[in-house]
């Protein structure tokens, strides 16, 4: 399911300096985060490329919202259900290559001034995607492209790499007492 961006060849106020943003650690809001800047370029006119990383049956509330507006393309890149880290198939794998292919090519196309790669630090973390892949597309991302890269587990090398790290602190949360994941509030 994607959805294109316009293809106006510049924004109105292209970014001047991209930087590398990554948000990991145990505690919810990273791609809560990632959405919330992405909803923020919008607001000026950038546009925006999101690649979700494993979850490719996971129809989000974000999802369907941002598929539906202009100037954002939106891909999902995952098989059905739950991926075990330990077991990772060979589909599961060739999706997150399929998806880190897709971003280095909307990265590199001129056509997006953001460029959030959700849950590619757990693809990373879980050996569904090459590090190296991952530490390449960075270096290759041109100066006026802001990256954003979500998941738990953020390597120490993508860490270094980046220009801005927040880590999401778990103190509690509501799966510890048993309480699920709530349509419109956790998806």
């Amino acid at each position: 399911m994607a959805k294109k961006a316009s293809t106006s060849p510049s924004s109105p106020r292209p970014l001047r300096r991209g930087l590398v943003q990554i948000f990991t650690g145990d505690g919810k809001g990273k791609t809560s985060a990632a959405i919330g800047m992405a909803v923020r370029a919008l607001g000026h006119g950038l546009r925006v490329y999101i690649g979700f990383f494993m979850k490719g049956d996971y129809q989000s509330g974000e999802r369907t919202v941002l598929s539906n507006l202009p100037n954002v393309t939106v891909e999902c890149f995952g098989a059905k259900g739950h991926v075990d880290p330990a077991n990772a198939k060979p589909e599961e794998k060739e999706q997150a290559k399929r998806g880190l292919a897709a971003a280095r090519k909307a990265m590199l196309s001129g056509n997006y001034d953001l460029v959030v790669l959700d849950e590619l630090n757990l693809a990373v973390a879980w050996n569904l995607v090459e590090l190296g892949e991952v530490l390449r597309l960075i270096s290759d991302k041109p100066e006026g492209v802001e990256l954003i890269l979500t998941g738990r587990g953020a390597d120490s090398r993508l860490v270094k790499s980046a220009d801005l790290v927040t880590e999401m602190l778990k103190i509690k949360h509501p799966y510890d007492s048993g309480i699920k994941a709530r349509e419109g509030i956790e998806y």
